[in-house]
């Protein structure tokens, strides 16, 4: 009798187990054995009100080990079927932290920061930073959360939420880091981020504003490359009635 083995199926576990694992190690790494100087003059470094919770970065590197862990739930007592009978609300809520906030926080900080640090790295990450940030961190968290993210979109099929539902969602969250990034200034009298202490305020508002709006827009590619990427499937979906709710 012939042993079937399903290698496609095998090879995305592997690959959500993995990208779990490099998550979940960088964050336990970073906050077990990344110890900043007393004489670091950086407000981005020491330890003060937010922790690490004041970057961006680290919300990200959330979103991403909290997706990955869906998936591998997921995996494992879900279905990774391109029309399952019925959906289950773990595949639409995993669907759900993609659309809204894995991708588009993933493609965001890291074009963010590589082009802030290709223009000056000492007003995204200082040189002095390699004495206690390992480089395998930095790209764990800025690098591979991108090549993690799009190996996603392209293997693993899913169904958009309603673009007024997941837009909403990730709109609130960038509203929110803004006004959480100044309350951090209103608490410590320091930006988070360098770069903003060498703008004048009119450029620092055209800055957020920027940022802001560059992010966001990061929800529309991930839809408009899932619609590309998976039409066939999604058409599938669309007539034979299996839609998200």
């Amino acid at each position: 009798m012939a042993l079937c083995v399903d290698i496609p199926r095998i090879l995305m576990k592997l690959f959500h187990f993995v990208a779990w694992s490099q998550y979940f190690f960088a964050i336990f790494y970073d906050l077990n054995y990344v110890v900043v100087p007393r004489s670091d003059t950086h407000l981005m470094t020491r330890p003060g009100f937010g922790g690490r919770l004041r970057f961006l970065t680290y919300w990200c590197l959330i979103f991403q080990a909290f997706y990955f862990t869906l998936c591998v739930v997921n995996d494992f007592i879900g279905t990774n079927e391109h029309h399952p009978k019925r959906p289950s609300k773990l595949r639409t809520f995993k669907d759900y932290i993609f659309a809204t906030f894995a991708f588009p926080l993933a493609m965001n900080v890291a074009i963010s920061f590589w082009s802030i640090y290709a223009i000056d790295r000492e007003l995204i990450l200082p040189k002095s930073f390699e004495s206690f940030f390992p480089h395998w961190l930095n790209h764990v968290m800025h690098t591979n959360i991108v090549i993690f993210i799009l190996l996603e979109l392209f293997t693993s099929y899913r169904q958009y939420p309603k673009r007024k539902t997941g837009f909403t969602g990730l709109l609130i969250f960038n509203i929110l880091y803004v006004i959480w990034i100044h309350i951090i200034k209103y608490k410590s009298d320091r930006w988070v981020y360098p770069i903003l202490e060498v703008l004048s305020l009119p450029q620092r508002i055209g800055f957020i504003v920027f940022i802001g709006v560059f992010g966001i827009s990061f929800y529309f590619v991930g839809e408009y490359l899932n619609n590309k990427i998976w039409a066939n499937e999604l058409k599938l979906t669309k007539s034979s009635g299996k839609k998200h709710k």
